[in-house]
């Protein structure tokens, strides 16, 4: 990530899904970032089919003892197929009261509660918006609540892709990340994700560096980071092209020359 100018990430758990496994995930990640996000509630696993509810007492309980201490944000899928309305309402309220902040999966596989629910509890960041009404996008452009857009997710999956213009038009605050995961967007580039934004997202070349940058600082709350200026953390990456639009003219280029990180020069190797 460092090699490819990525100077600040938040990384999730949600793929042991027991409180071990959860647990094992927000401390190993916590080593690498301060934004650790705890997702217990990414699926319900299938010892739990049969009583969804308990396996949101356990998240909401035990699972959220072991975790919370090692995270600074909570988030919960909330989709067919995986957590409802209620049920993420739940989660993220019993992460709140353990000074955990919310972030939420909406909207990803198609319409639902998940951006409303966002808007009412306050989340930082909305991640996918895909599938979107018209009360969707004037909620989050009422709201501080970002629209973070992986379309590496929608690459991998052929699935459509968010109509950032359409959020961007109504006053929306947009965020791009890589979504990096085995399952649905395996990408740890964000020029990748840049040039994919600008391709097939409708975006302007420096919309899509801004919702890299800046935006994404935004969905994590931080503002010592995503721009340069007077008392930012300057981190900041060199190109070797002539324009930040070769992020998405020349796709699949390694185009980062240098990376710093606080002012200090780094290669991530």
């Amino acid at each position: 990530m460092v090699r490819q100018g990525t100077t600040t990430f938040e990384c999730k758990s949600g793929y042991g899904l027991t409180v071990t496994d959860e647990a094992r995930s927000v401390a190993l990640a916590a080593e690498v970032t301060p934004e650790v996000t705890y997702l217990g509630a990414h699926v319900v696993p299938p010892e739990f089919s049969g009583d969804v509810a308990a396996y949101v007492d356990l998240v909401c309980g035990t699972m959220l003892d072991a975790c919370a201490p090692h995270s600074r944000w909570v988030d919960v899928f909330c989709e067919q197929g995986a957590f409802g309305a209620d049920e993420a309402r739940a989660v993220l309220t019993a992460g709140r009261s353990r000074g955990l902040l919310p972030r939420i999966h909406a909207n990803q596989l198609g319409p639902g509660p998940g951006v409303q629910l966002a808007v009412e509890l306050g989340a930082a960041s909305a991640d996918h918006c895909t599938f979107l009404s018209s009360a969707d996008v004037d909620a989050l452009a009422s709201s501080g609540t970002v629209a973070t857009l992986l379309p590496g997710a929608e690459f991998g999956t052929r699935q459509p892709y968010p109509d950032a213009r359409r959020l961007l038009s109504a006053g929306v605050a947009v965020a791009l990340a890589t979504d990096c995961n085995p399952g649905s967007s395996y990408t740890s580039s964000m020029p990748f994700c840049i040039a994919l934004a600008v391709r097939d997202m409708r975006m302007t070349t420096a919309e899509a560096v801004w919702a890299a940058t800046a935006g994404g600082a935004r969905a994590l709350r931080r503002t010592d980071v995503g721009y340069l200026a007077p008392g930012a953390r300057a981190d900041l990456i060199m190109l070797d092209a002539p324009s930040h639009a070769h992020l998405a003219y020349r796709p699949g280029v390694p185009l980062v020359r240098a990376v710093w990180q606080a002012g200090r020069g780094v290669d991530g190797r």
